[in-house]
């Protein structure tokens, strides 16, 4: 790539990844703020940088990968989430944003129950969840599951790079059959897309199909937690649930099944869909 300057090379960037991106400048921005360790602002700032023979051929090899269908956050090894920064791979999913009305609503209670601090992160992936509200509420515990040993791995170095390690506990296994005792927060972005609409997405075959089948009709795992979670969810608890806007009416009904005596809620996201499921335990 013969560039002379800064702003030509983000021009260059932008042109690759038009038909990549519905935001090739600003993954442009992204991309070069990476490889050269700056802010996006200081690139703005910047527009002719020395770079040298190194990063020019990290900035072509990334763009390959581009090209080849790899998503952005893969490439680059990390991801932003609730303002921080998380380390990922391809064993995990991305985190979205919608997810973050669900950690909004779980440090919500945590702060107005200052005694309750036991909290369970069920499917943790990359640790975004746990990481989040350890980093947030000093003196929560969360005990994070996840039936992935690779993305266990991943949650566990997001753990030491934010310096909560210490609180979090990581189990392996499926949902909640490897928990045992009482939980006062219990959070779960399980996947919750159907198999057959799945395999018609962009996403499969990018991101791993185990962190986004929900099963024949999207269900199949939150089904399962809403049965094992009321013998782990204390009086008084609260259950948090992402879900799909289309599934809202049949989550409602597993949770008050589930907890007959609960006051149960869908919230929707800043986009407006019904996206988290809450269970207040009585």
């Amino acid at each position: 790539m013969q560039l002379t300057n800064s702003q030509t090379f983000l021009q260059t960037i932008r042109r690759r990844l038009a038909a990549l991106s519905e935001t090739p400048y600003l993954d442009a921005q992204v991309l070069l703020s990476h490889i050269l360790g700056q802010r996006r602002s200081w690139i703005l700032a910047h527009p002719d940088p020395a770079l040298t023979a190194q990063q020019r051929q990290d900035i072509d090899r990334a763009l390959d990968r581009l090209e080849n269908g790899v998503p952005l956050p893969y490439v680059l090894g990390r991801w932003e989430f609730y303002k921080l920064d998380f380390t990922l791979t391809p064993d995990v999913l991305i985190p979205r944003p919608e997810t973050e009305l669900l950690v909004e609503k779980a440090l919500a209670w945590l702060r107005q129950h200052p005694t309750r601090r036991r909290c369970a992160d069920i499917g943790t992936g990359a640790g975004c969840i746990a990481v989040t509200l350890a980093a947030h509420v000093p003196d929560a515990h969360v005990t994070a599951t996840d039936i992935s040993p690779e993305a266990l791995d991943v949650a566990e170095k997001n753990a030491h790079k934010h310096g909560v390690e210490s609180r979090i506990s990581f189990v392996g296994g499926n949902l909640m059959n490897c928990l045992e005792g009482d939980f006062d927060l219990i959070c779960a972005n399980l996947p919750y897309i159907p198999t057959p609409t799945l395999r018609t997405l962009d996403v499969y075959g990018r991101e791993p199909t185990l962190a986004l089948d929900g099963g024949p009709e999207g269900l199949r795992l939150i089904r399962t937690l809403l049965k094992q979670s009321p013998r782990h969810l204390t009086p008084g608890g609260i259950l948090l649930l992402e879900i799909d806007s289309s599934h809202r009416r049949e989550a409602k009904r597993l949770a008050q099944t589930a907890f007959p005596a609960a006051d149960v809620h869908i919230h929707p996201d800043l986009a407006g869909y019904d996206r988290l499921l809450s269970i207040q335990h009585i």
